[in-house]
C-alpha cells in the first residue's frame, strides 16, 4: 500500500540539497531545509518551504547531529527524511533513528545500510553472493611480493584513511596513520589492506530496486579521474568497456542488491583492473554525486523515483533504454598546483554559459548543457565543509560531443572568486589520453606535466596556456600582460565616466601628458606574478604602452574592453571587486590582485616560519615539542579545512624552535604554526619562510572516491 509523503525535510547542504528540494517541487512535495550557522544565508535554506537552524558550524556539531534532524523534522511537521549524500546519509543508526520517530526513511533499510556499512563486512556477504572480491591479505603475513598494496579504512570513505604502500618497511607507520585518521573521521580506526591494482579502472554501476522484488540495472559509469582517491570527472557509459565486461559488472550489481534486499537508489562500485578483471570495491548505500550524469541518459529523476519507492510504489518492469552520452566534472574552489589546497572566501560570481537545465534533465531528446550548483554568487565558500562548487554536466548522442561541450563551456565561465580547478578540468578533457579513453585511476598523476600540476618556472606559461592562447603567438605581450592592460584601461574608463553616463566608444576625450603615463601594478592570482602597465593615449586617441608591440585600443568602458592584438579583436570582460579584480575573455580568464604603485616593506616573519596556508583546525600533532631535531619532510602537524586534511611538515631538516598550533585550535591564513631553525644557512634564502604541506582527501560528506 502507497502512503504518500507531505513534508520532507532535507537532512543535508549545499548542491544536493538543493537538487532534493528541486524534485520535492516537481511532485508537489514540501521541503523543509537545516542550516548550520555559516549557512544561514545559502540557497538551499532559500530555495525550500521552510528551514530549522542548527546551532554551530562544525558539521560535527549541525549536520552530523542525528538527535537534532530528527527533533527538527518534528517540529517542522515532517513526515519523512531525505539524507542526500555524505553526512548520515549511510549510517544505520541515523536511519533507525528516524523510523522509530514515525517518520518515513528515503532510503534503503537500515539493515541494508548496516550490511553495506565495513567494506570488510560487505566484501564478505559479497563473495558469499558470488560477486567477485579482491583478497584482504593479513598485514602480519604480507610480503614484498605482495606489494604494492592499498590500505583503507573499513568505515567512511573519500580516501580518508587510505594509503599506498611500495615499501614493506613502511607498511607498520602507514598503517598506524591510517588508523589515526580513520578514528578522528569516522570514530571507527578499523583498516585493512588489499592489492593496489595498477592500471585498474573505477567502474560503477548505478542501482535502482523497490519493496516489490524489481531491481533495475540503469548503466554504469566510470569514475577513473581521480585526485586523492576522490573523483573529478565521471561519465556513462564507460567508454570502451568490453561488452562482456559491462555484462558482467551489471549482473554483479544486481545479485548485490538482491542479496541484501535492497530498496532505493545505490551504487555498486568495482575495481576493473587492467586484465579486464572486475572486482567488486563497495555499496554506496545512497545518492551518488555523479547521479546527474545516469539521469541525462535515462531521462530519469532519480531522486523523485527514491520519494516514490519509499511511499510504497513499484517501478515498471523494466528501465529506459539509455541515449547517448553524458559525462560529468566536479567544480571546486581549490587549486590543483598547490596540492590541491582548498580555498574558502567569498564567490562574487558563478556563470556557466550555455547551460540548458539546473538540477534536471535538459529539455528535449538528444542533448543539453546541465548545473547543478550548491552555491550562487554573493555567498562565501565556507572552511567548515567540502570545496565543491557545482557539477557541470554535458549530454550528447556521442562521447566526443559531450566532452567538447563540456570543455568549450567550462573555459568560457566566468568564476570570480576563489581559485578553482577549472583550467585542470579543461586540460584533462582535452588531453589525447582522455578522448582515446584510456582512462585509469592514476591518469591525472601520470599526465600531471601536461594538466598543470607540475612546477613550472615563475613567469612562464603552462604547456595548456601556451598551446591554447594565441596571444602568446601573436604578440610580445602574454595574456596574462594583456588582461592587466585590459584591467588598468577599464579602471581608466570607471574613474573618468560619470555614473549612469553612456559608456565612451573609446577614452579619446581623456588625455594624458606624453612624459606621464599612467602607471598600474596587479598581482596575477594565485601564482604570484607581478605586472606593471605603463601607458598612455596620444591625442588621435591611440593607446602607447610599453610592453604592447601590436595591440590597439579599440573600445574601453568600465565593464567591457576591446583590444586589437596582431590584428586579432578580443574583447575583454573586466569586473571589479573590492579584493579582486577578474578578466574574462574567449579562452582564458585573470585575476588580479591590485597593487599599491610604491608598495610597503613587507612584514618580517621569524626565519624558518611555517604559516597556515589557509584558515583551518589543528587536529593533530606529531608529539614534538621546541628542541626537538627534525628532518626535512617529517610532519609536525595535521591541519583540516574544507573537509580535506594538510600536513604541515618541516621543509628543511634543522631544530623545532617553536611550535603554536594546539590541537582543536582554529588558525587564519598566515598564522604562524611553528618555527623550525635550519643545519645549515645557505645563501639561497634557506631560512626564509616556508610552508611544508601536503594534502590528504577527505570528503567526509560522502564515500566518493
Amino acid at each position: 500500500m502507497e502512503v504518500p509523503i507531505g513534508t520532507v525535510l532535507v537532512a543535508n547542504r549545499g548542491e544536493i540539497a538543493r537538487r532534493v528540494v528541486r524534485s520535492c517541487r516537481a511532485l508537489g512535495v514540501a521541503a523543509v531545509a537545516v542550516h548550520s550557522d555559516a549557512d544561514a544565508g545559502a540557497a538551499h535554506v532559500r530555495e525550500a518551504d521552510a528551514a530549522v537552524r542548527l546551532p554551530g558550524e562544525a558539521a560535527a556539531d549541525t549536520y552530523l547531529r542525528a538527535d537534532l534532524l530528527v527533533a527538527a523534522a518534528r517540529a517542522a511537521g515532517a513526515d519523512a527524511v531525505h539524507p542526500g549524500y555524505g553526512f548520515l546519509s549511510e549510517s544505520a543508526d541515523f536511519a533507525r533513528a528516524v523510523e522509530v520517530a514515525g517518520l518515513t526513511w528515503i532510503g534503503p533499510p537500515p539493515r541494508a545500510v548496516a550490511a553495506m556499512g565495513s567494506k570488510t563486512r560487505a566484501k564478505e556477504l559479497m563473495a558469499a553472493a558470488g560477486v567477485p572480491v579482491l583478497a584482504a591479505p593479513d598485514p602480519a603475513a604480507v610480503t614484498a611480493a605482495d606489494l604494492p598494496l592499498l590500505v583503507k579504512a573499513a568505515a567512511g570513505g573519500g580516501g580518508r584513511g587510505m594509503r599506498v604502500v611500495r615499501d614493506l618497511a613502511a607498511l607498520p607507520a602507514e598503517l598506524a596513520a591510517a588508523r589515526a585518521e580513520a578514528t578522528a573521521a569516522f570514530g571507527d580506526g578499523e583498516v585493512f589492506v588489499e592489492p593496489y591494482a595498477e592500471g585498474a579502472r573505477h567502474v560503477e554501476v548505478q542501482l535502482l530496486a523497490d519493496a516489490h522484488g524489481t531491481v533495475w540495472v540503469l548503466g554504469e559509469r566510470d569514475c577513473s579521474l581521480q585526485r586523492r582517491h576522490q573523483k573529478v570527472i565521471e561519465e556513462t557509459p564507460a567508454p570502451g568497456l568490453p561488452p562482456e565486461v559491462r555484462t558482467a559488472l551489471h549482473e554483479a550489481a544486481a545479485r548485490a542488491a538482491a542479496s541484501i534486499g535492497y530498496r532505493g537508489a545505490g551504487t555498486a562500485e568495482f575495481l576493473v583492473a587492467a586484465d579486464g578483471r572486475p572486482y567488486f570495491l563497495e555499496m554506496n548505500t545512497r545518492l551518488q554525486v555523479e547521479h546527474p550524469v545516469t539521469e541525462c541518459v535515462t531521462g530519469l529523476d532519480l531522486v523523485a523515483w527514491q520519494i516514490r519507492i519509499a511511499e510504497g510504489a513499484a517501478l515498471p518492469p523494466d528501465p529506459p533504454a539509455p541515449r547517448g552520452h553524458a559525462v560529468e566534472a566536479r567544480l571546486c574552489a581549490e587549486d590543483p598546483a598547490r596540492g590541491w589546497q582548498p580555498q574558502p572566501g567569498a564567490l562574487h560570481l558563478l556563470d556557466i554559459p550555455g547551460v540548458d537545465a539546473e538540477f534536471t534533465v535538459p529539455p528535449g531528446r538528444e542533448a543539453g548543457l546541465r548545473l547543478d550548483s550548491g552555491v550562487t554568487g554573493g555567498e562565501r565558500i565556507s572552511v567548515h565543509y567540502d570545496p565543491m562548487l557545482a557539477k557541470v554536466v554535458a549530454w550528447a548522442p556521442t562521447r566526443a560531443e559531450a566532452v567538447r561541450r563540456l570543455a568549450y563551456a567550462l573555459e568560457r565561465a566566468r568564476l570570480h572568486g576563489p581559485v578553482t580547478n577549472r583550467d585542470l578540468l579543461v586540460r584533462a578533457l582535452r588531453h589525447p589520453a582522455f578522448a582515446a579513453a584510456r582512462l585509469d585511476t592514476g591518469f591525472l598523476d601520470r599526465y600531471a606535466a601536461d594538466l598543470g600540476l607540475a612546477p613550472a618556472v615563475p613567469g612562464s606559461p603552462s604547456p595548456a596556456d601556451a598551446a591554447s592562447s594565441p596571444v602568446d603567438a601573436a604578440s610580445s605581450a602574454g595574456p596574462g600582460r594583456v588582461a592587466a592592460l585590459a584591467a588598468a584601461l577599464a579602471d581608466a574608463a570607471r574613474r573618468t565616466t560619470a555614473p549612469g553616463a553612456p559608456v565612451p566608444a573609446t577614452l579619446g576625450g581623456w588625455r594624458n601628458v606624453p612624459s606621464q603615463p599612467q602607471v598600474k601594478r596587479y598581482r596575477a592570482e594565485p601564482d604570484g606574478e607581478t605586472y606593471e602597465v605603463r601607458y598612455r593615449l596620444e591625442r588621435d586617441g591611440a593607446l602607447a604602452a610599453e610592453g604592447f608591440a601590436g595591440v590597439r585600443l579599440v573600445e574601453a568602458g568600465a565593464d567591457r574592453v576591446v583590444l586589437e592584438v596582431a590584428g586579432v579583436r578580443r574583447a575583454y570582460e573586466v569586473a571589479d571587486y573590492p579584493d579582486r579584480t577578474f578578466v574574462d575573455w574567449p579562452g582564458g580568464s585573470a585575476a588580479f590582485t591590485v597593487l599599491p604603485r610604491f608598495p610597503a616593506p613587507e612584514r618580517e616573519a621569524a626565519p624558518g616560519s611555517l604559516r597556515a596556508p589557509m584558515p583551518g583546525t589543528v587536529v593533530r600533532t606529531a608529539g614534538l615539542a621546541p628542541g626537538d631535531r627534525v628532518t626535512a619532510g617529517r610532519p609536525l602537524l595535521w591541519l583540516e579545512a574544507m573537509k580535506m586534511e594538510h600536513v604541515i611538515a618541516a621543509p628543511v631538516a634543522g631544530t623545532l624552535l617553536e611550535l603554536t598550533a594546539e590541537v582543536g585550535r582554529q588558525v587564519e591564513r598566515g598564522a604562524v604554526l611553528a618555527v623550525v631553525k635550519e643545519d645549515v644557512a645557505a645563501s639561497d634564502g634557506a631560512g626564509e619562510e616556508r610552508a611544508g604541506e601536503e594534502h590528504t582527501g577527505d570528503e567526509r560528506e560522502g564515500k566518493e572516491p
